[in-house]
């Protein structure tokens, strides 16, 4: 692919990419050391049309346009569809619909167009204005059947724009970039590998894929796994720092086996062996043509533009202030470390700290729902973040905690569930009051759909006792006061069993029902064996912060989006206000 901008944009931007030391005094250094961490990173001429558009779609392009292109010649750029003006008129929802609607309906147009040029050929009389463009855009294209391959499915895309989001995730990433920026020095790499994160995650420390990556670093189970703690008490993917070592270590492993930063930086994406594979299967190591002609089922579109985005987002971020206009980044995190000698409650630690549960894991994400929700102690050794400033008066009060609230082992928080033919994951989560993704990671399941019969899962224990239960949970005010229910026009049984999280069986059970597709309305539902007693359901707090979702809360506390829903009259979960203050069920 040619580049299309003049030659001194090109030196520019050469020159831009090999000035490393640029990196560190976006925030200040740091550490006063100068290490091989400000060697730059290679910018291939080749892949200029790449970063190009990238750096449109993180700078320019709000979220609410799109831009339909060709996968292979980004600078193929069929159409741009904007779709803010309607959020004049229309609520976001909506324009979200119409966005969809319309997003389709163009690509169609254009897929018609090219199938249309290759079948007729390109005299320019038959043409329309839309076929007279895409003729003139591959005009510089040299090959057979051009029209028809740019018409495949995995050739016309729609992207939409990131604008918004790069803006908040510049601002978020001053929370943590000068101290990952120090870790990368110290192991000598360069710091831009830093900037990782802006095209992983948004810097969202919440961040989960739809394939079960996390973390700012968007590391997967398995090598997360090489690096890092992932357990039922700490996931340390979800920690920006601890996840930062863990990163440096892998691209340097990269390198190491790859020898460039742009088979090593596509390798995080792609995987090492993959990358190897490439390497020897067309004899070189030089990543544009490696991207042109390497042709492999797992290497699709994302790992082809994984390191032309990465130097995008370096070229946005130095230059944020031509895109962006001042931007006050988030200040450094700071706090004080403490070793734990021994297991200690996540309560009891806020109390020696003098500050509340929420900053403790604030500060200290990678702990699961177990340790939030005080079913599992913060366990011995662990490096505990606290409030900068606190760590005197902490010793002296963590020193004064009672014996008991000091253990030398874990407390015992599990049982063993055998799976029996016709359950679910879902089903035995309901049945002992926890959360799927708490199943997960109990038990190293990948996949919430496969468990077989005769398999033992673990499974958290509630309550003082510390029993699993089979009777159906009470949600406090949900029914009435008599733990009745009386069936509304539209409500089915299952419904009904989800709203208050028990079962279709459980119902009918306790109702009688022998067909739970015919229940009438006005009719009142027994909810639950025994009365609901309202003086033992217990809440904590929770305030709605930036960049927060329901789902994000609900698997911060280990519990159900569906729950959150009813307890707070949520009717939208797209609506939450940042202050918002939400009911979160404990027990």
């Amino acid at each position: 692919m040619q580049a299309k901008c003049p030659g001194w944009r090109a030196a520019f931007l050469f020159v831009v990419l090999f000035v490393g030391a640029w990196s560190g005094a976006a925030f200040g250094n740091v550490d006063k050391h100068t290490h091989s961490a400000v060697a730059p990173l290679p910018y291939p001429k080749a892949l200029q049309p790449q970063v190009e558009f990238w750096t449109k779609i993180f700078a320019t392009y709000s979220e609410y346009q799109v831009v339909i292109h060709d996968a292979v010649y980004l600078d193929k750029v069929y159409a741009v569809l904007d779709f803010r003006p309607l959020l004049k008129e229309h609520s976001e929802a909506k324009v979200r619909k119409l966005k969809a609607k319309r997003t389709k309906q163009e690509l169609g147009k254009t897929r018609a167009a090219l199938r249309k040029l290759h079948k007729h050929g390109a005299k320019g009389r038959t043409l329309s204005a839309r076929e007279k463009k895409i003729r003139a855009l591959f005009r510089d294209v040299k090959e057979r059947h051009k029209f028809r391959k740019a018409a495949a499915k995995k050739r016309l895309r729609a992207q939409s724009g990131i604008r918004e989001r790069f803006h908040q995730s510049l601002r978020i990433s001053g929370r943590y970039l000068p101290r990952m920026e120090k870790i990368f020095r110290q192991k000598g790499l360069p710091v831009v590998l830093t900037r990782l994160p802006l095209i992983e995650s948004s810097f969202n420390i919440e961040a989960y894929s739809k394939v079960g990556a996390a973390g700012i670093w968007q590391f997967m189970p398995a090598t997360g796994r090489l690096f890092l703690t992932i357990n039922h008490v700490v996931d340390e993917r979800l920690d920006p720092l601890i996840a930062t070592r863990a990163a440096a270590d892998l691209l340097k492993s990269n390198y190491d086996k790859l020898q460039t930063w742009p088979l090593a930086v596509t390798a995080y994406n792609h995987g090492p062996a993959g990358m190897a594979r490439a390497v020897r299967k067309l004899g070189t190591r030089d990543i544009a043509p490696i991207i042109r002609r390497y042709k492999s089922r797992t290497f699709g579109f994302a790992s082809r533009n994984f390191y032309a985005e990465l130097l995008a987002a370096i070229e946005v971020e130095k230059n944020s202030a031509k895109y962006f206009g001042p931007i006050k980044r988030d200040p450094l995190l700071q706090y004080d470390e403490v070793e734990l000698q021994h297991f200690v409650s996540l309560e009891n630690l806020a109390r020696a700290a003098n500050t509340s549960t929420e900053r403790l894991v604030a500060l200290n994400p990678s702990f699961g729902s177990l340790v939030r929700n005080g079913k599992l102690h913060v366990p011995r050794g662990h490096r505990l973040r606290i409030p900068a400033g606190a760590r005197k008066d902490f010793t002296r009060r963590y020193a004064a905690l009672s014996p008991r609230a000091k253990a030398d082992q874990q407390v015992a928080a599990f049982a063993f569930h055998k799976v029996r033919r016709g359950q679910t994951l879902g089903g035995i989560a309901q049945r002992y009051r926890t959360s799927v993704r708490t199943l997960q990671g109990l038990n190293g399941l990948r996949s919430a759909h496969l468990i077989r019969i005769g398999q033992r899962l673990r499974v958290p224990l509630r309550g003082k006792d510390r029993r699993p239960t089979t009777r159906p949970v009470q949600v406090a005010g949900a029914a009435s006061q008599d733990g009745m229910h009386i069936v509304r026009p539209g409500e089915s049984l299952g419904k009904i069993a989800q709203r208050y999280n028990t079962t279709v069986a459980a119902l009918q059970r306790l109702n009688g029902i022998k067909n739970a597709a015919l229940i009438p309305v006005g009719k009142k539902l027994r909810i639950s064996a025994n009365s609901p007693d309202k003086a033992t359901a217990r809440y904590v707090k929770h305030r709605v912060r930036r960049g927060q979702t329901l789902g994000s809360i609900a698997r911060h506390y280990g519990t159900k989006v569906s729950i959150l829903k009813r307890l707070n009259g949520v009717k939208n979960v797209k609506r939450l206000q940042i202050g918002q203050v939400l009911r979160i069920p404990t027990g």
